[in-house]
């Protein structure tokens, strides 16, 4: 049997913590989680992303600037890299600049839990694409909070957005329909 990981990842410098708990297959590789990260956390996979762990970048070479290389994330299972205890850093669209810390929480080597990506917990919505990132979200929260006083087209564009809303069965939903498209094992 497999080993299962079982990965915390949140989003920094946003309060309240917006956070997701995610049991996967440590044999999936590092494209795989960025698809279950997508699926868990609500983004479009509309940008550019990348990992840093324990100093190295990976994600799409072709995206490395600054002469600093990108290892591609396509070819590294989780297995290799990843041990309990450890902390890496996921970064999505880089214009926003959403960094997301992950924890590895446990490495469960008997492989009892889940053999698919399963979202086992979470707090609070993903931020909207394109929102600003951090320093833009707290906007966007007072928009929907007060919406008498915000710009009617910004509130158009938000639609039904509830920053305190989380649904785990729709982040499992996201995430089996990865499965279904073999996207998240590569």
């Amino acid at each position: 049997m497999a080993s299962i990981l079982t990965l915390r990842i949140h989003l920094q410098d946003i309060e309240p913590q917006i956070w997701r708990r995610l049991s996967i297959p440590a044999d999936m590789t590092l494209a795989g989680l960025h698809s279950a990260i997508q699926a868990v956390m609500g983004w479009e996979d509309a940008h550019i992303h990348m990992f840093t762990i324990d100093g190295t970048r990976y994600g799409n070479p072709e995206d490395a600037a600054g002469g600093r290389e990108i290892l591609e994330e396509g070819n590294v299972r989780l297995a290799q890299i990843l041990s309990d205890g450890m902390h890496f850093l996921y970064t999505y669209d880089f214009g926003d600049d959403w960094r997301h810390e992950i924890f590895v929480e446990s490495i469960d080597a008997g492989g009892d839990g889940p053999q698919a990506p399963t979202c086992l917990a979470g707090e609070n919505a993903c931020p909207l694409e394109d929102s600003g990132g951090p320093y833009g979200y707290p906007e966007l929260v007072e928009a929907v909070r007060s919406p008498k006083t915000a710009d009617p087209e910004y509130l158009d564009w938000i639609g039904e957005f509830d920053p305190e809303h989380f649904d785990l069965e729709l982040a499992n939903k996201r995430l089996r329909a990865l499965i279904k498209t073999s996207a998240t094992r590569h």
